[in-house]
């Protein structure tokens, strides 16, 4: 759409990715798949392809289904401790993808190597130290996800991490946790953000392919719905309280390393992979996160309880990663009528507020 907007919108991020609007939907797994990525590139945002959770076949088909859809700039998300991240980056740059994200933040090395080679670099950070180390490492832009986000995330509620790295770095900085609508928008650009990016927003949408009783669940859920645990992977994360998270929440150690062990064993049957490179994947999660022994195998819990609720629709067997904002989603717009709704509220808002004290 060729609607005239306040020119606060047109933002570093939309120059910096090629853009029509500084809106990002974030790279969710399971969740993210072609279908979403495309049609959010397609209203103008920038879509990111889920690949943490897709082998290197199935992430160049799915870039290859999201080029089918769209020429629009999307980008992929990758996992920087994966132990292939340097094919996967190669890939990208084979089929000409635009930007690389990271939900955690890779190395040094990954994002020199990426940035020569001509992508976009985008991690995400959850605290102002984390997005100093990646700017000085070569990062393009960061997202600074607030604790109100889904998923992984930090301690620090949005309204204060973001004018922190803001502050300290000078990169385009994309806000997250808790962004549903134009007056988040305004609210993000007015402390220095360059756009926002959101996760359950864009899952709840008739774009996203998750099941219509997932979508149910989520569209149930007050703002209290939420609970961030360490339980399932070793690393704090933002999921809906549901039966397996309070069975989870309730168990002890040695019962929850049991568990991790047999979804351990699940995952390879699923996924294929063989169990060398599941080992070589657990010791790289050792190296980078600083986890043991216990909590990797308690990391093999995520892909395989999202995989049975996103993709199976198993709400009573499988954990539904979601923000706060979940609570206070109602409907399921598409990707174009959500972008252009909330363009149009934020050009509204900018308009009354550098307009309230002009002359009549």
């Amino acid at each position: 759409m060729s609607t005239a907007r306040h020119p606060a919108l047109r933002t570093p991020l939309c120059d910096l990715v090629g853009v029509r609007h500084p809106i990002v939907q974030t790279g969710m797994g399971y969740v993210s798949g072609p279908e979403l990525t495309a049609a959010t590139a397609a209203a103008g945002g920038l879509g990111i392809l889920a690949g943490a959770t897709l082998s290197l076949e199935e992430t160049r088909a799915a870039i290859r289904s999201v080029r089918e859809r769209t020429d629009a700039p999307f980008g992929v998300n990758l996992r920087g401790d994966a132990p292939d991240v340097r094919e996967r980056g190669e890939l990208l740059v084979r089929e000409g993808v635009r930007v690389a994200s990271f939900a955690l933040a890779p190395d040094e090395r990954v994002i020199r190597g990426l940035k020569d080679a001509g992508l976009v670099v985008i991690p995400s950070v959850g605290a102002r130290r984390h997005a100093e180390k990646v700017r000085a490492w070569g990062a393009d832009a960061v997202v600074a996800q607030g604790c109100e986000g889904g998923g992984h995330t930090g301690a620090v509620p949005t309204s204060i991490l973001l004018p922190q790295v803001v502050d300290a770095v000078d990169i385009p900085v994309i806000a997250a946790g808790g962004f549903r609508d134009g007056r988040g928008l305004v609210a993000a650009l007015a402390q220095g953000a360059a756009g926002i990016a959101m996760g359950t927003r864009f899952l709840l949408t008739s774009d996203s392919t998750v099941r219509d009783s997932v979508k149910a669940e989520y569209l149930r859920r007050g703002v209290t719905d939420t609970v961030v645990t360490p339980v399932l992977d070793g690393v704090p994360q933002r999921v809906l309280r549901t039966g397996p998270v309070e069975r989870l929440l309730r168990e002890g150690p040695l019962s929850r390393l049991i568990r991790s062990l047999r979804h351990a064993v699940a995952f390879r049957r699923v996924s294929g992979v063989p169990w060398a490179d599941m080992i070589r994947e657990g010791l790289a999660m050792r190296r980078s996160r600083g986890l043991g022994w216990s909590q990797v195998l308690m990391a093999a819990n995520t892909p395989m309880l999202l995989r049975a609720a996103m993709v199976d629709g198993r709400t009573d067997l499988g954990t539904l990663a979601s923000g706060q904002v979940a609570g206070v989603i109602d409907d399921l717009p598409s990707c174009a009528e959500l972008i252009e709704r909330i363009m149009a509220e934020a050009d509204a808002v900018l308009t009354r507020l550098t307009t309230a004290g002009a002359p009549r």
